[in-house]
């Protein structure tokens, strides 16, 4: 019987499909307006540059640098940095590298004024080191700000004030003229106060902002610019810094080079300045903004760490300097431990970093897909066949690993480490303390079962947990004291042998269940023998992870020994401490097993 049908791709003489599917193409897909009220915002402005020549440069060498976490970060914070945070980091970014580093606004307040201070008296700051701080352009303030810096070394004064035309109708309500001499006095009470408060002793800089540039007209921007250099009178030895910043990131990253090359061509004393480019992060694009304003002219970037900041934050400072480390251009900061990094930031911060953040996430060189796994393992067996070829070794050679866009061992990491952490912990707070005050280096997994612990304080107490409470936990959970003894077994003494059949032996001898008794066992190893003398007291222990250090270098020194064990169906982390690291492996499963019955 013969059929027919109006449907395309079916014969007209048969019942089945036989024609081609039908293309996609842009008339089959179509977007439906989303009914968000766009009428509200207009398009940014474009700048008129058609001879721009950034998108020709590159960037083969590194810009300076300043961070300005301790000022602009630290005021983006939740929770503020205690002073103790607050020097945590100053010795952090003094010892990556950075010579540069805004350390506060004094005139905001007594905490603020008391750290310029202290790290100044105590003799934080390096000699090659300038420390840079903030200030409003009112008199008492910038009067207050100087003070500060009496008997500093080397120190900058940043005085800003906004520009943008929304600003001089909405916030100051004053014309062009009037905003602009804002500018110019401040900028003359800079000095002034400087000659009169600083003595030869501090190397003086200047550093000026016309707040919200991405907003400000351009030529309005130059001009004020240029009047606070008629005062500051820039010359060969007496640098400006005139800082633009993205106070809100409004364009793409090319509009804002196109920004600094404007600028860059038409400011007069261009070989006394330094300029600056601070992007925030609004529209998601601060790095490659920092970057393409660096090819546009610019000399130095702001930033900090992580992209820590208002509202969506200052452009990564880690992230571009990692670029261009992995373009071969040395950043001249040293991120060759970037755990310990992180979590000396999450410490101070106390906010965490995202697992997939840029080269220093717990789980950006970890590979989930079987193929990419596939791809890494015949990417590192070619290096190291091209490397033997060569009569070199693999750090000798160019990297070219697939999926790999560094060599995760130049920042501290292994591929191997890292994929036995793809739970991210985002724990590197806690881990930091421990590391830090007590030298202990908890796996990753460990990290993860213990801020539980920490979560659980802080969700019954409330508030911030101290370094101290941290340890006072870590103890109470994994380390009983003699004024805090808790579990079934508390180990006396240990000695080890070889039986006749090469096996090892073990005689423990413990206080159980609060009776003086003697265990022994035999098994492969010093742990396998515990095993299986805990078994004759009825309990079951098996080894699932086993980690070991020394708390410190010399003859005297203790081991840390951090064993997960599956007990009864649980499992459970234990710590050891002792001098000895076998005893101190033993100690690790007494505690994971007194954990077990607690």
């Amino acid at each position: 019987m013969t059929t027919h049908s109006d449907t395309p791709g079916r014969s007209a003489t048969s019942g089945s499909a036989v024609g081609r599917p039908t293309p996609l193409t842009a008339a089959t897909v179509t977007q439906r307006p989303s009914g968000m009220p766009i009428h509200k915002y207009g398009p940014y402005e474009a700048v008129d540059i058609p001879d721009r020549t950034w998108p020709d440069n590159r960037i083969t060498v590194a810009p300076r640098w300043l961070s300005t976490d301790l000022r602009d970060g630290n005021q983006a914070l939740i929770d503020p940095m205690s002073p103790a945070r607050k020097r945590e980091m100053f010795d952090l970014l003094v010892r990556m590298g950075y010579k540069e580093i805004e350390v506060g606004f004094p005139s905001s307040g007594q905490t603020d004024f008391d750290f310029v201070r202290s790290i100044i008296e105590e003799g934080a700051i390096p000699e090659d080191v300038t420390i840079s701080v903030l200030t409003q352009a009112r008199e008492e303030l910038i009067e207050r700000t100087v003070e500060s810096l009496r008997g500093a070394h080397r120190a900058t004064v940043h005085l800003y004030n906004a520009t943008a035309p929304t600003f001089r109708r909405v916030v100051f309500r004053g014309t062009k003229e009037q905003v602009k001499q804002i500018a110019v006095d401040g900028t003359r009470l800079v000095v002034e106060y400087a000659d009169k408060i600083l003595g030869d002793e501090t190397v003086f800089g200047y550093q000026y902002s016309p707040e919200i540039f991405t907003d400000t007209e351009l030529d309005f921007a130059l001009e004020v610019c240029e009047g606070v250099m008629d005062v500051w009178q820039p010359e060969e030895g007496r640098e400006i810094i005139l800082n633009l910043p993205a106070t809100v990131e409004r364009s793409t990253p090319s509009t804002h080079a196109d920004r600094f090359e404007w600028m860059s061509r038409r400011l007069s004393r261009r070989e006394h300045i330094c300029l600056s480019v601070h992007p925030h992060n609004d529209r998601g694009t601060a790095v490659a903004a920092a970057e393409l304003a660096i090819m546009a002219g610019a000399d130095r970037i702001e930033g900090c760490l992580f992209g820590q900041g208002e509202r969506t934050g200052n452009v990564d400072l880690v992230t571009l300097g990692m670029n261009l480390f992995s373009q071969g251009v040395d950043p001249q900061i040293d991120f060759s431990q970037i755990d310990e990094i992180r979590r000396t930031a999450e410490y101070c911060n106390q906010m965490e970093i995202h697992p997939r953040h840029p080269y220093a996430g717990d789980l950006v060189y970890t590979a989930f897909s079987g193929s990419h796994q596939d791809a890494i393992k015949k990417g590192f067996e070619a290096l190291e066949a091209s490397a033997a070829e060569q009569g070199k070794t693999v750090d000798e050679v160019e990297w070219a690993v697939p999926y790999l866009p560094i060599d995760p061992k130049d920042v501290g990491r292994s591929y191997e480490a890292v994929i036995r952490v793809n739970s991210q912990s985002g724990k590197g707070g806690i881990a930091y303390v421990l590391k830090n005050d007590h030298n202990l280096d908890l796996p990753r997994r460990m990290q993860i079962e213990f801020s539980k612990t920490i979560q659980a304080k802080t969700d019954a107490e409330g508030g911030e947990v101290t370094p101290g409470q941290i340890w006072a936990a870590f103890q109470d959970e994994y380390l009983p004291t003699d004024d805090n003894r808790w579990g079934r077994i508390a180990l006396r003494s240990a000695q080890t042998s070889t039986t006749s059949e090469g096996s090892d032996a073990l005689t423990v001898e413990a206080v159980v269940d609060g009776a003086e008794t003697v265990l022994t066992g035999t098994g492969n190893g010093p742990l396998a023998a515990f095993f299986d003398a805990l078994a004759s007291i009825d309990v079951d222990v098996r080894l699932l992870d086993y980690s070991e250090h020394t708390l410190s270098e010399g003859a005297a020194s203790q081991a840390a020994a951090y064993i997960e064990c599956a007990i009864d169906g649980q499992v459970l982390w234990g710590v050891g401490i002792d001098a000895n690291i076998v005893r101190a492996s033993l100690k690790a499963v007494v505690s994971a097993v007194n954990r077990a019955r607690r």
